[in-house]
């Protein structure tokens, strides 16, 4: 047997990372808080999608200011971005002045044949310019879209692994599951395409507009009251798009999650026969979803136009003023047609604007969304200065003292009251009682999936909330009543319990487990895909790739919580032995409602309501006439005939 993690410390003022950068789900975030950080969200807060309505009315634009974090990284390409983008901007801005010389010289009675050849390579050279410095911005912006979503998926993705399950008693996976793919992807509309061309027509408009102001100062001071005349009505057409926007998103967010929910549930949802139930409950929240997003389809629809009129018939108003001048011999025609070709880049550029402005407005919408996600914060805190645990055999005492615990989503009703119970290093013991006693709320505080409002948990003497998260967790190991299984081969599924374990290891844990037999006689073995939730394998198959993988990772306390209750006669019969020889020179606690199991454990602990009401040996506790020799009569009497 390979060496276990035994519990023990040094001096607690040592301080130790919380995690090393090889551990799994290690978080992305930019401006992590410190492991001492007060979380501003508790788990009794509403889940991020339930303060929709409340974001909905904040500010706008500035909502995109939550993707600063990500875009500091890359400020070189940023710059990079912005030059290419200005030096296309001032490319577009040239041509009409090269049109002008092409107009007023090229074209003169006067003119000869290289002169004119001379402007249409101008013009030519203006063109090249342009695309190169045009196609340049496009790549870095397209790279920098690219990348800040990347970092942005991965980083909520990271950052969700390591909330707490308080977080999931109230958020959907669906919702989280929308978030990261639909919101993902309007910001990255908007950081690699929108933005740039925002900014882009931006500067080319306000270029067009210096350059009409220059050349006809008087004419397009009208112009520009007329232009600012319009932004108002603009900007409150622009909320109530952006209102809109995040209520359509969070509409899509909802038929994720019933989708989501639903399609892992699909052999009960079948069995029931509720498919047509259930896809009249998907269409109901796919119809409120269209409803909402036609809704702001027309917000939006009336803004683009409402902008395209206003803004036409403002610069139509300056065309005409230049047309009357060239009548009056004050204006060239090549000044009209510079002219000319700068109106309709500044009515092109307020155009793109307004289409811009919409897509910036569903972008901040989606940006708050997963900051939101960001901001919240597990209510299971890293210690300031975890202790530093040492490597060494054995298995691990562990106490319980006076541990009182609530869920957050029921704060009225104890799961647990009062609990006091201590087994030793290298005993098997095991929890029973009643479904709702509390025995996986005990394996729950163990992990610090949740921390007891009341009393405290040691291992080995050191409270566990002193342990750095990942120490604690490395030095546990858990089968679930439900095992889980990967979309991946079967090595890969018992490897998960210790990555860094060789092959060796690998097939001697599943050995061990009794596994090897059955992986074998798959069609590739042990590289052998298993299905999603490993949808190939028996129910006793997927136990025994659990236990294995628990077996690998070898750890000094081993939870089983109904570890043999998916298993055969025949089966149970073989893993039994096999955790007989785990259960060695290790301390395991087993929840388990087949005496057949609990009878060699010892001690035996029976809850009842969250408290412990009897605890000792299998003949003690039948001798005793109590809750154990109740539970024990009801599973072995034989029921009377009717």
């Amino acid at each position: 047997m390979s060496e276990n993690v035994l519990m023990t410390a040094t001096t607690p003022s040592t301080p130790s990372a919380p995690s090393s950068p090889s551990t799994p789900f290690s978080p992305m975030t930019p401006d992590t808080p410190s492991a001492n950080h007060t979380p501003s969200t508790d788990a009794r807060s509403p889940s991020p999608h339930a303060k929709t309505d409340n974001n909905a009315k904040k500010g706008s634009i500035p909502g995109l200011l939550g993707l600063l974090p990500f875009i500091r990284p890359y400020r070189v390409q940023v710059v990079w971005a912005g030059l290419f983008l200005i030096l296309a901007a001032a490319s577009t801005l040239c041509f009409p002045y090269a049109l002008r010389l092409l107009i007023d010289q090229g074209l003169s009675a006067n003119s000869s044949r290289s002169e004119l050849t001379w402007h249409f390579f101008l013009l030519f050279w203006v063109s090249v310019a342009l695309a190169f410095f045009s196609s340049a911005r496009f790549y870095m912006v397209s790279w920098l879209g690219e990348r800040i979503t990347s970092d942005v998926r991965q980083t909520v993705y990271a950052h969700v692994l390591k909330q707490s399950p308080a977080f999931f008693e109230v958020t959907q996976t669906g919702e989280v599951l929308s978030r990261l793919s639909s919101d993902t992807t309007l910001v990255q509309t908007v950081v690699g395409s929108s933005l740039s061309m925002g900014l882009r027509n931006l500067v080319m408009g306000i270029g067009a507009l210096l350059m009409l102001i220059w050349t006809n100062p008087m004419l397009m001071l009208q112009v520009i009251v007329l232009l600012i005349v319009v932004v108002a009505p603009s900007v409150a057409l622009g909320k109530r798009v952006r209102k809109l926007s995040r209520a359509s998103q969070d509409r899509v967010a909802d038929t994720s999650a019933i989708a989501q929910e639903v399609l892992n549930a699909i052999p009960v949802v079948q069995s029931y026969t509720a498919e047509v139930r259930e896809a009249e409950r998907y269409q109901s929240a796919s119809s409120q979803a269209f409803s909402t997003a036609i809704k702001r389809v027309r917000a939006r629809s009336l803004l683009v136009a409402f902008i395209l009129t206003t803004t036409s018939a403002a610069l139509l108003w300056g065309l005409y003023q230049g047309a009357l001048s060239v009548m009056e011999g004050t204006l060239s025609a090549g000044e009209l047609g510079q002219t000319l070709v700068y109106v309709l880049l500044l009515a092109s550029a307020f155009a793109v604007l307004g289409e811009v402005y919409g897509d910036l407005l569903r972008a901040a919408g989606a940006t708050e969304r997963l900051i939101e996600l960001l901001n919240t914060r597990s209510p299971v805190l890293e210690p300031e200065a975890p202790m530093v645990i040492v490597r060494q055999t054995g298995g691990a005492q562990l106490e319980v003292k006076n541990v009182s615990f609530s869920y957050p989503s029921r704060a009225d009703k104890e799961a647990l009251s009062q609990l006091n119970f201590t087994i030793k290093a290298g005993e098997n013991a095991a929890l029973l009682g009643p479904s709702g006693a509390g025995k996986t709320s005990v394996f729950s505080l163990l992990l610090r999936f949740y921390d007891p409002q009341q009393g405290e948990i040691r291992l080995n003497g050191i409270p566990i909330q002193s342990m750095a998260l990942r120490d604690l967790r490395q030095g546990i190991g858990l089968v679930p009543q439900e095992p889980v299984i990967f979309s991946t081969s079967a090595y890969e599924n018992i490897l998960y319990g210790n990555p860094q374990a060789s092959k060796a290891d690998v097939l001697r844990a599943a050995k061990a487990a009794f596994a090897d037999e059955f992986i074998e006689q798959l069609s590739n073995g042990y590289d052998t895909y298993l299905g999603e939730r490993g949808v190939r394998l028996s129910g006793g198959q997927k136990q025994r790739i659990a236990i294995a993988r628990a077996i690998l990772k070898n750890p000094p306390l081993l939870l089983l919580d109904e570890a043999t209750s998916a298993l055969d006669a025949n089966s149970e019969r073989m893993v039994q032995l096999a955790l007989d020889k785990a259960m060695e020179d290790r301390t395991t606690l087993v929840i388990a409602h087949r005496f057949s199991t609990v009878k060699k454990c010892n001690p035996l602990l029976v809850l009842e309501h969250g408290k412990l009401v009897e605890s000792g040996n299998h003949e003690e506790l039948l001798a005793l006439g109590g809750l154990y020799a109740k539970l024990a009569k009801l599973q072995f009497q034989t029921p009377e005939k009717a």
